[in-house]
């Protein structure tokens, strides 16, 4: 690779093209879908040339894969490794950071082939996320954390097709349950106590 490019039209570019590539792939891919994204529109998103591409890429099967691969690498840390937050906090934490749609259900209703690179990842990342609400159930104390953790996950993988079909916010609605699933799931004195009646606020 040289230190410059030229891009679709002959413009001379710097380095940058495999990002440029990856970031309108992930624009292209959630706001279209991937089967409605053909490689030609890519090219001009990202100003590359096919040539260009094709050198970073072997195919559009591998560039769904890697824009996965790099959505969210450490599963969500963002919640899961917050020191600040109870476990407890963590599990409803999950509920506030959210895609309008997740990638990795978007690509398995898109793909077909369940040994597609894309859907191994997506299958990939659904147990790892599983497992970090597991491991974070077990430290709050859950009678059962294993079934709490796939709980909360089934409930977050609904709320984000549920938006998407619906075109609102579905995960208002499932913080609200998954509160309720969590409280009951912890030993009455790990969850917050409730404040007595007509109790004020000091």
């Amino acid at each position: 690779m040289t230190e410059v490019e030229k891009g679709p039209r002959g413009l001379r570019r710097g380095r940058g093209a495999r990002e440029r590539i990856v970031s309108a792939s992930q624009q292209l891919f959630r706001d279209q879908g991937i089967n409605s994204t053909g490689m030609d529109q890519l090219c001009a998103v990202a100003e590359v040339s096919k040539r260009t591409l094709y050198q970073h890429f072997a195919g559009k099967d591998e560039l769904i894969a890697e824009g996965l691969r790099r959505f969210d690498p450490d599963v969500l840390p963002e919640v899961f490794d917050r020191t600040d937050l109870t476990p407890r906090e963590r599990l409803l934490a999950v509920f506030d950071v959210h895609s309008p749609l997740c990638p990795f259900i978007a690509a398995a209703v898109e793909i077909p082939d369940p040994d597609h690179p894309a859907r191994v990842y997506a299958r990939d990342y659904k147990k790892a996320f599983a497992a970090r609400l597991t491991a974070a159930a077990r430290e709050a104390g859950a009678t059962d954390p294993e079934q709490l953790g796939e709980q909360l996950a089934l409930l977050l993988d609904g709320a984000s097709a549920r938006s998407r079909v619906l075109n609102t916010d579905a995960f208002t609605s499932a913080a609200a349950v998954a509160t309720v699933l969590v409280d009951n799931a912890l030993p009455t004195a790990a969850t917050p106590a409730a404040e007595p009646a007509g109790a004020s606020a000091v």
